[in-house]
């Protein structure tokens, strides 16, 4: 899972980044609307944290931008600002939940995992694809009743290619999601074949379906024919 955290206290979002990263979520952080937009130019994220009050521009315009481009990423505001109407505009230009601070991360946390479920995996916190079974809580994915021996790096890499079954992935978009913004900063995505390489070899090795297929010149995608 990968989240872009706008938000221009520094500590705040210090803390998030800290929070999450042993649950497995990759966070890149934006402390201006500037550096904002471009990343959600650039990139795309599963879920971004929005504060409402930024040093050169203002939370909602950045929630106008996501839908003028028809961007996909679930929208959490959080905000001290309180007021009704205020929780009123952000759901109206299409936040998708709204949290105000001060908040416990706990809860922030659980608020980001529903929201991905209800977005890609209709609310389910276990993914089941034939005869793949994914715990998205427990991070654990059994084949044929067996538990494999998998990464946190694999199960994101799993999820990802069975949450756009059937679309042809990039090496690049992989890349991005698994790494965020520091793909820009590698030579080539070498590790991406890698990891695909890793994997497919796990799920046969437990009789699994030969579901992910090398698109030549293009990427891979997850097929169930």
């Amino acid at each position: 899972m990968k989240i872009l955290i706008i938000e221009d206290e520094l500590e705040i979002a210090a803390s998030i980044k800290s929070y999450f990263k042993p649950n497995g979520i990759h966070c890149e952080t934006s402390g201006s609307y500037k550096d904002a937009l471009d990343k959600i130019n650039l990139y795309d994220y599963d879920c971004v944290l929005l504060d409402l009050m930024l040093p050169d521009g203002d939370g909602f315009d950045i929630l106008k931008e996501l839908k003028k481009r028809n961007k996909t990423e679930g929208v959490i505001i959080i905000s001290a600002k309180e007021t009704l109407d205020t929780r009123i505009e952000g759901f109206n230009l299409g936040a998708d939940d709204y949290l105000t601070k001060p908040f416990h991360l706990s809860e922030l946390l659980v608020r980001i995992q529903a929201l991905i479920r209800r977005k890609n995996f209709k609310g389910n916190n276990t993914v089941i694809f034939n005869e793949i079974v994914i715990d998205i809580l427990s991070k654990t994915v059994t084949v044929n009743n067996t538990k494999l021996d998998i990464t946190k790096k694999e199960i994101d890499l799993l999820l990802f290619l069975i949450g756009n079954e059937n679309k042809v992935l990039s090496k690049g978009a992989i890349a991005e999601h698994l790494s965020g913004d520091m793909a820009d900063m590698l030579d080539n995505h070498d590790f991406v074949y890698a990891h695909i390489k890793n994997l497919k070899k796990k799920l046969n090795n437990a009789k699994s379906g030969d579901y992910i297929k090398t698109i030549y010149g293009l990427g891979y995608k997850w097929d169930n024919e």
